[in-house]
């Protein structure tokens, strides 16, 4: 079935103005070794870095950046911490997806009025270079979004943070910025967090596909911005014969969160042949997925022998075509894993190729012996 392209009015009248991702926070086991493995790997060079030095006592974070994708790395300076006990229940994972606004608090007054949660109120971070306001509100799970307002800091990451200035040098993979997170919920609970971001965050549905193969089903709708710069597609299990992907995740994270983050490239080959050199496996793709792509497709501007050579996926919807190809997890249970997206005018998410997807997961799942 193809994605539903439609606007449907936001659950109220008072929209946040969110000018886009700001940051993404992952909690990990030791964000030393993260920081060189995004470092090595994507190219994500390590600008920023809190912890004792710094006079922060309880964790220990690194910035790493490429172009507009910017992802911090906490673990725990204490066992008993929540950032510990995060860590201990999901494995390394998502736990903030950071929003640049213009104000910080009216965005947390305005989320908490639609009906939001608060977990920090507006709070003001400073230091001699200038301030920083940040508030936070839950999400799913143990995930929540933070409202960034950086008008007054206008250089750095963040108050407490030190500049870092010798790194690896890495070769830039062409990423650009983050396309969309994918997120995992609960069977029954689809329909609830789409109305959370219209309710309370002023998204729109724009996107609704189910998908089934012979083994696994899932549902999925996609909630979007005003702007269409934050995308979040949000997917709940659906009765199959066999424990579906977005299943083995729930099972695996301990519940709700992100699946996957998917990085925008400006030649996904180029990016993919380079990861794969960096040591990043990908899903493999069925040889036949290509004998019939032209009749499917129609003309792409790529060479389909090189699409087909780093197995790359292709779709087409009504404004155009977009390449993708999906990573294996990045850590040793089967949770986070990342996605490359190149768009050509497309707007979807590939709903041409999410049977293949599934399919290809399957695969993966039947040698975890997890189906």
């Amino acid at each position: 079935m193809e994605p539903v392209e439609r606007e449907t009015r936001p659950g109220n009248s008072d929209q946040l103005e969110i000018k886009g991702y700001d940051y993404i926070e992952l909690y990990v086991g030791n964000a030393c070794q993260a920081a060189h493995f995004y470092n090595s790997t994507f190219g994500l060079k390590p600008v920023a870095h809190a912890g004792p030095e710094t006079n922060v006592r309880d964790r220990v974070s690194f910035v790493v950046e490429q172009r507009n994708i910017r992802i911090v790395l906490t673990s725990s300076l204490d066992s008993s911490s929540s950032i510990a006990d995060h860590v201990k229940q999901h494995g390394d994972s998502l736990k903030d997806i950071a929003f640049l606004v213009d104000d910080a608090a009216k965005a947390f007054d305005l989320s908490l009025k639609n009906g939001g949660l608060p977990i920090m109120e507006p709070t003001i971070f400073e230091d001699e270079t200038g301030r920083i306001v940040k508030s936070t509100i839950a999400a799913y799970g143990d995930t929540v979004h933070s409202f960034v307002e950086r008008k007054d800091y206008p250089q750095g990451f963040f108050p407490g943070y030190r500049r870092i200035t010798k790194s690896l040098e890495a070769e830039s993979l062409g990423l650009a910025a983050i396309d969309h997170v994918a997120v995992g919920v609960e069977a029954g609970m689809l329909d609830k967090w789409v109305e959370f971001y219209s309710n309370v965050l002023g998204f729109h549905q724009s996107h609704q596909e189910d998908v089934a193969t012979d083994y696994s089903a899932m549902n999925s709708k996609v909630v979007e911005n005003k702007s269409g710069k934050i995308k979040f597609p949000i997917m709940e299990p659906a009765p199959g014969k066999r424990r579906s992907q977005i299943e083995e995740y729930l099972m695996f994270h301990n519940g709700a969160g992100a699946q996957h983050i998917a990085l925008l490239s400006d030649d996904i080959a180029r990016s993919v042949r380079q990861l794969r050199k960096n040591g990043i496996e990908f899903l493999r793709t069925p040889e036949n997925y290509y004998d019939s792509l032209h009749e499917r497709i129609g003309h792409v501007d790529e060479d389909i022998a090189a699409m087909r050579e780093q197995n790359i996926l292709i779709d087409r919807d009504g404004w155009g075509y977009l390449m993708q190809i999906f990573s294996k997890p990045l850590q040793g249970r089967p949770t986070l894993f990342f996605e490359l997206i190149q768009r050509k005018g497309a707007r979807g998410f590939g709903a041409g190729n999410i049977k293949a997807l599934f399919e290809s997961i399957e695969r993966e799942q039947s040698q975890r012996s997890t189906v």
